[in-house]
């Protein structure tokens, strides 16, 4: 039989700008955040800050600012849908979502009584994205006969203060480019993966280097960071029984090639 097609499942990361640096760096005390199904579209919307132009002679127009570059994407979350990295099934889809609320609350700085949202990564593939959160909407529109929310669709807008058409270079590398990591004495897969980072990636880092004791490694032993990417063609699931009720729409969730995947509702 031919093998399913494999989906790499795009992320949202928490950054910080460092005094003194250009690029961000990844927060690795901060689990990143893996969609459970890809969005069908990404819209990049790119502005220019100007002024003048409205005058009755006609005055020139001026630019006055390095511009703005703004995200919107919209993402689904099932309770139905693939399980989070640690596989803990969850019967409310706000214990999902809450995830990325988390990139919404400001957090405080070392001026006093100033806080600031943290900075957010968000990438897919070769697509990347720093900025971060203006704003989440979430619409919840499936509920279990006991007033669990069980789907929902959030909406997040990011924007950054300049004008910027950026791309992932290491998307995609070719064999022998991939990134790599140098384990030190004393070193688990899970901590030389946190200090690159990506903390919850070190399950599939181990796996992708055919490391049979994770929690020590010999020191010098280059990694690759290339981790395998994620199928997403899950056999049907449905929330149908006790925690639906007789009159609710019955949802399931099948993904296929292309992440997202498609919903269907029956009257039960």
């Amino acid at each position: 039989m031919p093998q399913e097609p494999a989906i790499e499942r795009a992320e949202i990361r928490e950054i910080r700008w460092l005094d003194g640096r250009d690029e961000p760096e990844e927060v690795p005390e901060t689990p990143p955040v893996r969609v459970q199904f890809n969005p069908q579209t990404l819209k990049v919307n790119y502005t220019n800050q100007k002024a003048g132009g409205d005058q009755p002679e006609g005055s020139a127009v001026q630019f006055v600012g390095r511009g703005t570059t703004k995200l919107a994407v919209d993402l689904l979350f099932d309770v139905t849908g693939p399980p989070d990295d640690d596989g803990e099934p969850v019967n409310d889809v706000r214990k999902l979502t809450e995830k990325l609320f988390y990139f919404m609350k400001p957090k405080p700085t070392d001026e006093q009584d100033k806080f600031v949202p943290p900075g957010v990564r968000f990438l897919w593939g070769s697509f990347l994205f720093d900025g971060v959160m203006d704003s989440m909407n979430e619409t919840l529109d499936f509920f279990s006969s006991d007033g669990r929310p069980l789907r929902a669709t959030v909406s997040i807008a990011l924007s950054q203060q300049e004008l910027r058409f950026r791309f992932n270079e290491g998307a995609g590398a070719a064999a022998g480019t991939q990134p790599q990591a140098e384990a030190r004495a004393g070193d688990s897969v899970q901590q030389l993966a946190a200090r690159q980072g990506r903390p919850g990636d070190w399950k599939a880092i181990a796996a992708a280097n055919d490391i049979e004791n994770p929690r020590n490694l010999t020191p010098g032993l280059r990694l690759s960071l290339t981790k395998p990417s994620v199928s997403v063609n899950a056999p049907r699931a449905s929330v149908q029984g006790p925690s639906a009720s007789a009159g609710t729409p019955a949802a399931s969730v099948q993904t296929g090639f292309g992440g997202r995947g498609g919903l269907s509702g029956s009257l039960g």
